[in-house]
């Protein structure tokens, strides 16, 4: 019987792409600036070849823009993209919840549950920092859990880009309680295993997102999705 499963070593250049990935969700390496080799591998501490697989492979997934005769430089989230991007989410997401409860919603929504608590405290605090952070857990362990590997990887990627917004996202929150309280619904409705009250907390959610950050432009992208 075997016991352990096997350890998986990720490549250099998946690993400096979940670096550089890490950097721009968290505003390290901020929207429109270019990306400069030279510096980069001498910060990172690698060669030029694993770094420009790396950022080829953050190319291929929206998060870089090649310019030609300029270079590569990290996108900027215009309305429409970040429309684009939760009508996306909202996809994935819900998708993940269909294979989810194909399986059984109670063990994962105690999960989330769990996640939900940790936003609590952090709302409490006013800690918006930790509420970010729940926040994306929350919705990274959603996805993980219904064991897809390309909903994960598709999800991973809109997540760095859900990231680029959340600074903006927060201040227009002026109770982050409201954001526990939509969390801990999702969680509720999973774990009663009810698809058709997941999916539209889901679509409600993310349409209350892309209502705060654009002014209300996006309803209809959202609620197609």
């Amino acid at each position: 019987m075997q016991r352990f499963e096997p350890l998986v070593r990720e490549s250099t250049p998946a690993i400096i792409a979940g670096k550089l990935r890490t950097a721009i969700g968290l505003g390290q390496i901020p929207p429109g600036s270019q990306l400069g080799e030279a510096e980069l591998a001498k910060e990172l501490g690698v060669s030029r070849g694993p770094l420009r697989e790396a950022m080829q492979r953050l190319t291929q997934e929206g998060l870089l823009i090649s310019i030609r005769n300029r270079g590569l430089f990290v996108i900027t989230m215009t309305d429409e993209e970040v429309r684009d991007m939760y009508a996306a989410r909202t996809a994935v997401e819900r998708a993940a919840s269909e294979l989810i409860l194909q399986k059984g919603g109670k063990g994962v929504a105690a999960q989330l549950v769990s996640i939900v608590k940790a936003m609590q405290r952090a709302a409490d605090k006013g800690d918006l920092d930790a509420m970010s952070e729940a926040d994306m857990e929350y919705h990274a362990t959603l996805v993980a859990a219904a064991e897809s590997t390309r909903l994960t990887r598709m999800h991973n990627t809109l997540l760095t880009e859900t990231r680029m917004c959340l600074t903006a996202l927060e201040k227009k929150y002026p109770d982050p309680h409201a954001r526990v309280a939509e969390h801990q619904a999702i969680a509720e409705a999973l774990g009663d295993g009810d698809q058709e009250r997941v999916g539209k907390l889901l679509i409600s959610h993310m349409e209350d997102a892309l209502e705060r950050l654009t002014g209300g432009s996006g309803d209809a992208e959202v609620a197609t999705a």
